[in-house]
C-alpha cells in the first residue's frame, strides 16, 4: 500500500501506428498526422488503460504496446491507490465497461482524460482527444467511419475488476 501523497501521475502515449500516421496521413486524408494516439495513466506504480475488454492495468509500458513514445508529467495526486481503485472499479461496472467502448468517441484517451481530470483536475492535451474528429472531417475518414467504428484496442494488461 502506499505511504502518503502527493503521488506523481504521468500520461503514457503511444502510436498505435509506429510511425505510418505521420508518413502517410497526407498522402491518405489531407492532412498530417503525427500519431494514432493510445494513452494511459500511469500512478502509484501502475499503468491504467481502457480498451475492448474495459479498465485494465499492468506495469508501466508492460502492454503489448512496449515503451511509450512520449511521456507527460501531469502533476501530483493526493489521491491514494485504495481510493483509485474504488473510483477504476465504480467506472468499470458503468461509464467504462468493455462494451461501451468506441474507437471513434469513447476510448482510451477519454479514459485517460477523465482519469486524469479525477487524479489532478487537468485533462490531456487536447492534439489527442480532437484526432477522431480530425480524421472523420475529412472524405477519406467518412469513408473509413465503418471500419473504424467496428474497431477495439487491448492492450492486455489485468482486468481493474478482477474478471479477465
Amino acid at each position: 500500500m502506499d505511504q502518503s501523497g502527493p503521488y506523481p501521475v504521468k500520461l503514457y502515449i503511444y502510436d498505435v501506428s509506429r510511425g505510418m500516421a505521420r508518413a502517410l496521413s497526407f498522402q491518405m486524408i489531407g492532412k498530417h498526422l503525427e500519431g494514432i494516439w493510445h494513452t494511459a495513466i500511469v500512478v502509484h506504480g501502475k499503468e491504467y488503460f481502457f480498451g475492448g475488454a474495459g479498465i485494465g492495468s499492468c506495469p508501466p509500458a508492460g502492454t503489448v504496446l512496449g515503451e511509450p513514445d512520449s511521456i507527460v508529467d501531469l502533476g501530483s495526486t493526493e489521491v491514494n491507490e485504495e481510493i483509485l481503485r474504488e473510483y477504476l472499479k465504480s467506472l468499470s461496472e458503468s461509464t467504462f465497461s468493455g462494451d461501451k467502448y468506441n474507437l471513434l468517441e469513447h476510448n482510451c484517451n477519454s479514459f485517460s482524460s477523465d482519469v486524469a481530470h479525477f487524479l489532478t483536475d487537468k485533462k490531456i492535451p487536447s492534439y489527442i482527444t480532437e484526432l477522431p474528429s480530425d480524421v472523420l472531417s475529412t472524405p477519406f475518414g467518412q469513408a473509413l467511419r465503418p471500419f473504424l467504428d467496428s474497431m477495439s484496442i487491448s492492450p492486455g494488461g489485468n482486468s481493474v475488476t478482477g474478471h479477465r
